[in-house]
């Protein structure tokens, strides 16, 4: 495993650089050392992100049948050679701040990948995330869903997803087959 980068590569930065990305994002008196022993030990469990050419960060609905399709977009993008998808439940451990672990896997990773359908417990916070840092949103692509009726997300989202379609990062889905051409176009 190297931390080195080639410079036509998209490779994620080394643990030093996340863990000193990770200081300057959070106040130090908010972090015990209880809980940065948790943190190291998450970051650990992540070694996949250093060992392959591409990783892919996953977010969305974890209820029963989003998450269904959740998990196809991540077994599509594991199928691809030297690449590493996962969810933010694959990353154990007891976080009291869930933005936190956000950011730091956020920072880890070479993309973020939001599927977003209406359903209530969206990904709502780390959309906000997403658009609300520069390097995030560089780094980021949504799969989003397409119902019959006009407007079915409120007018924030519909503003993040003109973002995000403006700079072609923005893929429409309606059925799982389309979905599944949706994470395959990812680059």
């Amino acid at each position: 495993m190297s931390n080195e980068t080639s410079p036509d590569s998209d490779d994620s930065p080394a643990p030093e650089d996340v863990l000193a990305s990770a200081n300057e994002r959070l106040d130090a008196e908010e972090i015990t050392l209880a809980d940065n022993e948790e943190i190291l030990h998450a970051m650990s469990e992540l070694a996949p992100v250093y060992e392959t050419d591409r990783s892919y960060f996953v977010l969305g609905n974890y209820d029963r049948e989003p998450i269904r399709r959740l998990n196809l977009v991540v077994d599509r993008l594991n199928r691809r050679a030297d690449a590493y998808a996962f969810r933010m439940v694959d990353v154990r451990g007891e976080w009291d701040n869930s933005i936190q672990k956000f950011c730091l896997i956020a920072d880890l990773v070479t993309y973020l990948v939001g599927v977003a359908e209406k359903e209530p417990s969206d990904f709502l916070v780390e959309q906000g995330l997403l658009v609300g840092s520069e390097e995030y949103f560089e780094k980021s692509h949504v799969l989003k869903r397409e119902y019959e009726e006009e407007r079915p997300f409120g007018w924030m989202q519909d503003g993040v997803f003109e973002l995000f379609d403006d700079e072609g990062r923005l893929y429409r889905w309606r059925t799982e087959d389309d979905l599944v051409e949706a994470a395959e176009a990812l680059p």
